[in-house]
């Protein structure tokens, strides 16, 4: 998938994430009347320029791409009208008003910072990965290895050339998709979490070929991404079922590096005195 097949079909969607959200919003939500069968879900063209306040006209130019950079306003007007969360409404500032893009030489591999791994190692009981803008898996401590990859070599994230990807593992590793007590849910939150990411990195063509393969070789991913949902993950509890350590019940968190270009560090800690806690504790032994 080219950059600009992404940016066509996804990446850049402004005419298919306004078609998604339009029709997720039902007339009787917005408090407008409606007599007989409705042909399509949630709103018309019309209702939603109504409630915007823009001509039918410039929306529908705008629905379908022939409208580029929308004022601040009408984007704002937009968002309250189809009623967006925060998540959204940045994304949709980003596919309305995308920042040109930058000439790029050949891509070069991510590099993890000097000071992320240090803090990575001084962390021996919290499980923990730094990751890069394409999920691609930087770094990792033992515990981080042990707890979402210990089927793969410990030096892995040393390869810049086949790294492994979270997403990848995701939705095409059979044992990280039996890793997951929640799967359907992880999925979907990993690709609502990526179409924020890629809306603003229209032009990374990594991230653009990584989308590409993912809908080429996972239909779920395919019919994810179609749904364009969108919320950037920073916190929040994941459930696992660890081939040797059992279920565990672990709260994550997403720490955004600043000056780093999108690269973030993911940890996960258990409740105290928590079964989840013990089961970390024997996840730390040496054979664990």
């Amino acid at each position: 998938m080219s950059v600009r097949d992404a940016h066509e079909n996804g990446a850049g969607g402004l005419g298919h994430f306004l078609r998604t959200r339009r029709a997720a919003v039902t007339p009787q939500s917005v408090g407008l009347a409606t007599w007989g069968a409705r042909r399509v879900p949630g709103l018309r063209r019309e209702e939603l320029a109504q409630l915007a306040g823009i001509s039918v006209n410039y929306y529908t130019r705008l629905e379908q791409g022939q409208s580029g950079n929308a004022g601040d306003a009408v984007v704002e007007a937009l968002a309250r009208a189809l009623r967006l969360d925060d998540d959204e409404r940045a994304h949709l500032f980003a596919l309305a008003r995308p920042a040109p893009a930058a000439r790029r030489g050949p891509a070069r591999a991510e590099s993890p910072g000097a000071g992320a791994v240090r803090l990575l190692a001084s962390m021996p009981s919290v499980p923990a990965l730094l990751l890069g803008r394409r999920n691609d898996v930087l770094a990792w401590n033992p515990l981080g290895h042990a707890l979402l990859a210990g089927h793969l070599d410990p030096d892995a994230p040393d390869g810049p050339g086949d790294r492994p990807n979270l997403l990848r593992m995701l939705f095409l590793d059979a044992h990280t998709r039996e890793l997951y007590r929640d799967w359907r849910e992880e999925a979907a939150l990993a690709v609502s979490s990526l179409r924020y990411s890629a809306a603003h990195h229209p032009d990374d063509r990594q991230l653009a070929e990584l989308i590409g393969e993912l809908s080429i070789h996972s239909p779920a991913f395919a019919a994810l991404w179609a749904r364009h949902d969108v919320r950037l993950c920073s916190s929040g509890t994941k459930r696992f079922h660890h081939p040797h350590v059992g279920c565990l019940e672990l709260h994550y968190e997403v720490l955004h590096l600043p000056d780093s270009d999108g690269q973030r560090l993911l940890t996960h800690t258990a409740e105290p005195g928590s079964a989840s806690a013990d089961a970390l504790s024997l996840l730390c032994r040496p054979g664990g």
